[in-house]
């Protein structure tokens, strides 16, 4: 699906993949409903996408609250009636902790936003996508989502979920005029461990691994809609991995462990 002259709903727009995705979109000639929770960083990103027009319009909205979700998605129907697609990109992680030191509060929030708060959105946009000659679904799932991650469990779990969703919904739509794509970040270099009012671990700051940027994040996302993929591995961590992983997942996961455990000590 192409891009130009069509209008995507962003969530998580005022930062890190989010704010590169509407600024990609708005260049290549698309319209953007921002979303996020953060009405500061949302006028930021306004700003940046001035030269296209700015936003289409932007919503200040935390996924995790389902009554908002109701509200806020009736209005953006209501106000700008063609909704083409939604690039469900908001998302948290958890503390650098294992499951068993993790509260139910930490559990539940890191599901809401990441799980819930994808699928009402969806489910709330899903009608009027539906009405169109020819829409799309992207949802952001994880590296994490197909490799177990010490210390991430959860969030592994929550993009776990995201990914079954959306492969559910792939099939449910196939005879329909809504594409789906589910995108598959490896490590990207965005706002996320401040946005989830994560403390980054010391032995973290210490890494030398590269990774990619938010910009090319997008640009690579970008394209895969555009090709109406079924799968996006983004970044080559990711698309290696995920070979790893499915030639052999004990090792996999034994590698994985052994890069984590030094975070885990902290």
């Amino acid at each position: 699906m192409k891009i130009k002259d069509h209008t995507f709903v962003v969530t998580g727009a005022g930062s890190g993949m989010g704010k590169e995705l509407s600024y990609q979109i708005a260049q290549k000639g698309g319209f953007v409903v921002g979303i996020d929770r953060n009405e500061e960083t949302l006028a930021e990103v306004n700003e940046y996408l001035q030269p296209f027009g700015g936003f289409s319009g932007s919503y200040v909205l935390d996924i995790a609250d389902l009554n908002a979700i109701k509200v806020i998605s009736a209005r953006i129907i209501e106000t700008h009636k063609t909704i083409d697609g939604i690039f469900n990109n908001a998302g948290i992680i958890q503390a650098f902790k294992p499951f068993n030191e993790l509260t139910e509060h930490d559990i539940r929030h890191v599901m809401d936003v990441n799980f819930y708060g994808l699928i009402f959105l969806t489910k709330a946009f899903l009608p009027t996508l539906l009405s169109r000659h020819e829409a799309h679904i992207i949802n952001t799932s994880s590296m994490g989502g197909f490799l177990p991650v010490p210390g991430q469990t959860i969030y592994g779990a929550s993009k776990a979920a995201v990914k079954l969703f959306t492969e559910g919904l792939f099939a449910e739509l196939a005879e329909t005029k809504v594409h789906v794509t589910l995108i598959l970040p490896g490590a990207v270099k965005t706002e996320i461990t401040s946005n989830s009012g994560i403390e980054i671990p010391a032995s973290a700051t210490e890494s030398t691994y590269k990774m990619l940027s938010a910009n090319e994040a997008a640009r690579q996302i970008i394209e895969a809609v555009e090709r109406n993929k079924y799968h996006a591995y983004i970044g080559r961590d990711s698309w290696l991995m995920n070979l790893i992983t499915r030639i052999n997942p004990l090792y996999a996961n034994r590698m994985i462990s052994k890069q984590m455990k030094a975070l885990l000590k902290n």
